[in-house]
């Protein structure tokens, strides 16, 4: 009879994902993971596989909890320019918060360059982002809450380059004026332009 695991693999995973994602992915030893998880070389290796197959699983658990689980609901219970305005406005508290930035951010620039599945994971979830905002635009659109006259698809892609910007930039200059004012300027695009205003 095979013998069941003796430590709590969400509890190690978490462990994990916050090594990993304090000190990135190349300064993390097998010793490093094996230290925070509370667990040997061999039970590691036994339970998750290699270095990198673990790291996969970390991503993984992180994007699940945090931006799928965020966007998802979000998407769900609020209109969609209150959506993103909300989303965006809470990128800015964890930029401010979180020193260490966001894994996903922080894989593509360490990671992705040299492994071509985890850019394609990175790839992937980046995508993920990009949709819900296309859907909020689009939706935002058809209820009049966003500027019709925008393309929504460049909409999108220029939301997801300043949520990725703005994690970037806030780990060397945390400052709320500066990520603010990012956030202003890109919600400005939303407003529909006053007709009816003097020339």
């Amino acid at each position: 009879m095979t013998r069941g695991r003796s430590f709590d693999e969400t509890a190690a995973i978490d462990a994990a994902t916050e090594r990993f994602w304090k000190h990135g992915y190349a300064a993390t030893s097998v010793r490093d993971l094996g230290e925070a998880m509370g667990l040997g070389a061999a039970s590691l290796y036994n339970a998750f596989g290699d270095k990198r197959a673990l790291f996969e699983r970390c991503l993984d658990q992180y994007l699940d909890a945090n931006m799928r689980a965020r966007i998802g609901h979000l998407e769900t219970t609020l209109p969609p320019r209150q959506a993103i305005e909300v989303l965006l406005t809470n990128i800015v508290e964890r930029s401010l918060r979180e020193r260490l930035g966001c894994m996903l951010v922080n894989t593509a620039m360490e990671v992705a360059p040299h492994d071509s599945a985890i850019a394609d994971t990175v790839a992937a979830r980046l995508g993920e982002l990009e949709a819900f905002f296309r859907r909020c635009v689009i939706a935002g659109q058809r209820e009049g809450s966003i500027n019709p006259d925008r393309d929504a698809s460049d909409l999108a892609r220029l939301l997801l380059t300043t949520v990725i910007g703005m994690r970037v930039l806030a780990r060397g200059r945390p400052e709320r004026d500066l990520l603010e004012g990012a956030v202003r300027q890109i919600l400005a695009l939303f407003d529909t332009p006053c007709k009816d205003a003097p020339s």
